[in-house]
């Protein structure tokens, strides 16, 4: 499986690799654009390209419901984590995006090795919002 992230940025040249590598018979791979914005767009642009995708698929934020089911299960560190601060972290840092619960969670992780604490609280958090930079603190 090749992942190729910020596809809405790549060339024509770049999507003809792509497709040539996807048509090579000594391969056997699946390919993953991903991207923002304008991905579905531009990928729609290159009808040799679109017509190969085997599924379209949007990934919206989640809802704070969706962040209370579905974080708790994603890292161990939020596994009995108080639903409060679940979504007081949400609001402040994670904005319903899974790629900013990753990163916020990795800061949460290491901040709670260097204090040898269990599990994060709110005084965690405003350490990690403050090194997250363009988030509230």
């Amino acid at each position: 499986m090749l992942v190729c992230d910020e596809a809405q940025w790549l060339s024509r040249e770049c999507f003809e690799f792509w497709r040539h590598l996807w048509d090579d018979r000594r391969t056997d791979i699946a390919i993953v654009f991903v991207g923002g914005g304008d991905c579905y767009r531009v990928l729609r642009r290159e009808p040799m390209l679109s017509s190969r995708v085997y599924v379209w698929q949007e990934f919206r934020r989640m809802s704070r419901e969706q962040v209370l089911d579905v974080i708790p299960v994603y890292h161990p560190v939020w596994a009995d984590a108080d639903p409060e601060l679940l979504a007081h972290a949400d609001v402040h840092a994670g904005h319903g995006n899974f790629r900013a619960w990753a990163k916020l969670t990795a800061h949460v992780v290491t901040a709670l090795d260097r204090l040898g604490q269990p599990r994060p609280d709110a005084a965690v958090l405003q350490w990690v919002f403050s090194r997250l930079g363009g988030h509230d603190a």
